[in-house]
């Protein structure tokens, strides 16, 4: 779920993370924590990658946009730039919570089988019969 959020160019990623967590019953404190890929130094590459994303799949030519930090910078560029920005960061959201949750389905199920290995090592090793 974070890693969902961390895609997609809203204020307060972290609140509507958990807000998206708790009926999906995922583990929330990760999902929060996630949401801090997103940060000011990654900020820029992500949506500019998402943005570019955006422009190939629409087939739409690449605008140039000059960034400032600033609200009315927000209300004049925004509207050039959101549908290949929002088309873009919803296809890699989904294809990085995909991989994330793959991933992590994958690693666990690694653990616990390994897990179970080393038990029943231990519990052949203590059944065992010592020779005479």
């Amino acid at each position: 779920m974070g890693l969902f959020w961390a895609f997609i160019p809203i204020p307060f990623q972290m609140v509507v993370a958990a807000a998206t967590a708790i009926p999906a019953r995922v583990n929330l404190p990760i999902s929060v924590a996630l949401v801090w890929i997103t940060n000011p130094l990654t900020m820029p590459p992500m949506f500019y990658s998402t943005y570019l994303v955006g422009t190939w799949i629409l087939g739409e030519p690449m605008q140039e946009v000059e960034f400032e930090l600033t609200v009315e910078w927000l209300m004049n560029s925004l509207g050039g730039i959101w549908q290949p920005l929002y088309l873009g960061s919803l296809l890699c959201a989904t294809a990085a919570a995909f991989v994330g949750y793959t991933f992590i389905r994958g690693y666990w199920r690694w653990h616990v089988i390994s897990q179970l290995k080393k038990r029943r090592k231990r519990q052949q090793a203590v059944s065992t019969p010592i020779p005479k």
